[in-house]
């Protein structure tokens, strides 16, 4: 915040002594703070006007997405898009319908809640892949005999999204509402299409300034920011 021209001359007459009292340095923008969807589906944390813009194509249900998370998510986030450097999206590439469930719930959490909700869904990742695989087949008859939107909600109770939904302000009521929502649904196949379309069949596939990259490891993909100016 810049200090007017009035509050500077005013502190430089009231300093002892008649020594000059420096104004404050502005406080930095914090831009992880700014999160906002995007016109393609996904979500975009930082400043929208970074140099480097770098979009993730993910899976809340893949492994090495959820390596990523752990290894590249927080180096990114307080190094690069912090500062404003960075911008970054994630846009979610569904594989499955654990992934469908889950999905659905974070982008019901909205903007503020989007990306904490998603890391807590990477981090339990094991646990609930365990509750689905666990499934006896009895189970697994009667699921496939129930219609896409009751699958969805289905898959989703087993796996417990609904209730790390609940962390961040999804109701019950809400989770199941946003589970067998069919235009929130489409929205995520149409991301999904889009990525399938421009020939991203794999997660992760990072994107630096629209430009698909070969890296899948924050190893491989902090050089390439680097190198992009970021």
């Amino acid at each position: 915040m810049r200090i007017a021209a009035a509050i500077v001359l005013a502190a430089v007459a009231l300093a002892p002594g008649g020594a000059v009292a420096a104004p404050k340095a502005a406080h930095a923008v914090n831009w992880t703070r700014v999160v906002a969807r995007t016109p393609e589906g996904g979500f975009r944390m930082g400043n929208p006007n970074a140099k480097v813009k770098l979009v993730e194509y993910g899976s809340l249900a893949c492994p090495h997405c959820r390596h990523f998370e752990q290894t590249g998510y927080k180096p990114l986030v307080q190094q690069y898009v912090r500062s404003g450097r960075i911008s970054y999206e994630f846009r979610n590439l569904l594989l499955n319908a654990p992934d469908m469930s889950a999905s659905l719930l974070a982008h019901c959490a909205g903007p503020a809640k989007f990306f904490a909700m998603s890391n807590m869904v990477f981090a339990t990742q094991p646990q609930w892949f365990d509750k689905i695989s666990g499934l006896s087949e009895a189970d697994r008859a009667e699921i496939a005999k129930l219609d896409g939107p009751q699958r969805i909600i289905r898959i989703g109770e087993v796996a417990g999204f609904p209730q790390i939904a609940a962390r961040y302000g999804l109701t019950p009521l809400r989770s199941r509402q946003c589970l067998a929502d069919p235009k929130g649904l489409e929205r995520l196949l149409n991301v999904t299409k889009g990525a399938e379309d421009i020939g991203i069949h794999q997660t992760p596939t990072f994107l630096i300034n629209g430009k698909v990259v070969d890296a899948a490891t924050w190893e491989d993909l902090e050089p390439l920011l680097k190198a992009a100016g970021g």
